[in-house]
């Protein structure tokens, strides 16, 4: 039986015939016009009451089959804005799917212009930044501020923010600092460009996977990179010893980025003891630190030894990379070298967000959110390990006792066709091997890096579901 709507002035066709009944056939008719791109993602569909006074059907029967759409991952219901289309792979691709079946050449009109979701790593979920919270500290700060706060700041960064972050560093992350030692940055690529430039020439280790534009920072401050080797121990910091002409080694010890394997206690002893003998110093990257699910944080390697390891912080993954607000703690004898610099017109971080950063620390808003953002990130991470363990068993996963990522092992030589595969279903991955040293000298591993922090909420279900889709079968 025939039907439409035109609530919110769209009209839209609806066979709603067929066995079952009419709940059925409205499950049916929503369906098909999602899959068939009628009903494009994210399109706002009428509330229950509006639809069922449109089709002549009862609330409850919309309802329920609302309800059962949103389970099944074709909709999405959010509170305050409504029952939405979920995203899901774009029509072209499945025409283009189609095609292939029937023996048609896929040609470039068929791939989807840009991906529906991002899962490369490298980004929290900006959807969660906490901004009710966020806009009280705002206000305390403005209020509280001295009027020189509204001039220039200082390279080093407001007063506030230094002495909230020696406190917090102290307590969750085993940091020894004072204010004194910590400078303020536009972010982690300007703290290691600062960095960098104040070791002066040689070169820098760094581990043989990594992010290649931390590497290209390095190269365009005039040093080289030298890859150490990444196991499942982390980096063979044992290697530092064998290595003429290396300022500093640039290390994730808490969570390898990106296997995910912390550095092991052997190894993290070898590189301080390292930079120790040779008057080096050992960079610690701590992006993720705090988002640890099975057991307690992995404390920061800058505790063995505060006068031969740089600390390097940032609230890019804890609240969004717009802040632009990251932080090094350096060693005594850096932080004149590196202040030098950074006043020769570097780019500094807005006074105003350092402010508000400082009081949601010291009012305790900041460990409230991070609380909230681990359990979060958890659920997802605990929902990508259950959806593999019953569709893909296959497919291993690893690195995810913490951070924002997991690690999915493909079998060799089928990393670029996945990559691609994903694309087709919507989803822009990377896989293991784009964060590879050129000159590491170790074999390459085929793996997938999935950024499970990435996607909201309403959208996890269908992003599963497209990514599952993107995997290769069990051989």
């Amino acid at each position: 039986m025939p039907h439409s709507w035109a609530t919110f002035g769209r009209d839209l066709h609806l066979d709603l015939g067929g066995p079952g009944g009419r709940r059925a056939g409205l499950i049916r008719a929503l369906r098909d016009a999602v899959r068939s791109g009628r009903l494009a993602p994210d399109t706002r569909l009428p509330s229950s009451r509006s639809l069922a006074a449109d089709l002549g059907l009862a609330r409850n029967t919309v309802a329920d089959a609302y309800a059962e759409l949103v389970a099944e991952g074709w909709l999405t219901a959010r509170q305050g804005s409504g029952t939405r289309v979920a995203w899901r792979a774009a029509p072209d691709a499945a025409r283009g799917s189609a095609r292939r079946a029937a023996g048609v050449a896929r040609g470039p009109a068929d791939r989807p212009d840009r991906p529906r979701f991002d899962l490369t790593p490298g980004t929290a979920d900006v959807s969660a930044f906490p901004r009710t919270a966020w806009l009280a500290a705002a206000r305390r700060a403005l209020t509280a501020a001295p009027s020189e706060a509204f001039g220039y700041t200082t390279p080093a960064g407001r007063p506030e923010l230094r002495a909230a972050l020696a406190d917090y560093l102290a307590r969750a992350r085993g940091v020894r600092a004072d204010p004194e030692r910590i400078v303020v940055c536009a972010g982690f690529p300007q703290g290691l460009s600062l960095l960098s430039r104040a070791l002066g020439p040689g070169r820098i280790a760094v581990e043989s996977y990594g992010l290649d534009f931390h590497r290209a920072v390095i190269t365009r401050a005039g040093l080289g990179t030298v890859p150490l080797p990444v196991d499942e121990h982390g980096a063979d910091t044992g290697q530092l010893a064998g290595l003429d002409d290396v300022r500093a080694a640039l290390l994730t010890p808490a969570h390898q980025f990106p296997t995910g394997v912390p550095l092991h206690p052997d190894r993290r002893a070898a590189a301080v003891n390292w930079a120790r003998l040779t008057s080096g110093y050992v960079l610690d990257d701590d992006y993720d630190g705090e988002f640890r699910y099975d057991r307690q944080p992995v404390g920061a390697l800058q505790g063995l030894d505060p006068d031969h390891v740089v600390h390097f912080g940032t609230a890019s993954k804890s609240l969004a990379p717009a802040l632009r607000v990251a932080w090094m703690v350096l060693p005594d004898r850096l932080v004149d070298p590196v202040l030098a610099l950074k006043g020769t017109g570097e780019w500094q971080s807005g006074a105003l967000d350092q402010l508000t950063l400082a009081d949601f620390l010291a009012s305790g808003a900041y460990d409230r959110h991070l609380r909230g953002m681990r359990l979060r990130y958890r659920r997802r991470r605990d929902q990508l390990v259950a959806a593999l363990a019953d569709r893909a068993p296959h497919v291993r996963v690893s690195g995810i006792a913490a951070g924002l990522h997991a690690v999915l092992e493909l079998p060799p030589g089928t990393e670029q066709a996945v990559v691609e595969a994903a694309r087709w279903q919507g989803l822009a991955l990377e896989g293991l091997g784009s964060f590879r040293h050129p000159a590491a000298s170790q074999p390459a591993r085929d793996a997938l890096v999935v950024a499970y922090g990435t996607p909201p909420d309403h959208s996890f279900t269908g992003v599963l579901d497209a990514l599952l889709r993107a995997l290769p079968p069990e051989r």
